[in-house]
């Protein structure tokens, strides 16, 4: 029971980006997928890049409430860099036998299928914002990232009163859910 207890301790500091939670996870782990990729036609960069990515997987299902893990970390995190690690292999045609034909310990396909999709999302929305311009990307960001009440930001960039930036805030928004979207479709 103990060690089920400790694996809940660290996924949830690993969800408040607790330093000695990733640090921990990190040790626990990362000797072992050094392994599996060194083993199998890979490279200690190559590993490192796998292990990241299998720890924003871990993370940002951490984060989510209704995530449950159903086994231990080290199984769900090897998983992870598996499956990576072999559709890398089988992009690069170093590896013959398809993917779909292994066995799997935990079922992580889903997972980052999804995590893959939002990456490329949070891409174009970063493309977008940055081609936004003056002053929408300031007011967005000041709205949203630093989470400046109306109040503020009308008097951070000169408005009259909270309404007209309110007014604007929404213009802008539109403005960046075109460019989103105008990039989002061209990306499909």
């Amino acid at each position: 029971m103990k060690a089920e207890f400790n694996e809940q301790v660290l996924l949830k500091g690993l969800a408040k980006n607790d330093a000695k939670a990733i640090e921990t996870i990190y040790k626990n782990n990362f000797t072992m997928v050094q392994s599996f990729v060194l083993n199998n036609n890979g490279t200690y960069d190559d590993a490192r890049d796998i292990f990241q990515e299998a720890m924003i997987v871990l993370y940002e299902n951490a984060k989510l409430e209704s995530f449950v893990l159903t086994c231990q970390i080290k199984t769900y995190v090897y998983s992870i860099c598996r499956r990576l690690w072999l559709k890398r292999l089988q992009y690069l045609n170093r590896f013959t036998t398809p993917v779909e034909s292994l066995e799997e310990t935990v079922s992580v396909e889903e997972d980052i299928d999804f995590q893959q999709k939002r990456n490329a999302d949070f891409a174009i929305m970063e493309r977008a914002l940055g081609s936004l311009g003056e002053p929408c990307k300031s007011l967005l960001e000041a709205y949203y990232l630093e989470k400046k009440d109306m109040t503020d930001i009308a008097a951070s960039f000169g408005y009259t009163n909270a309404d007209n930036a309110k007014n604007q805030k929404y213009k802008c928004l539109m403005r960046l859910k075109k460019l989103f979207f105008s990039q989002y479709n061209i990306g499909e």
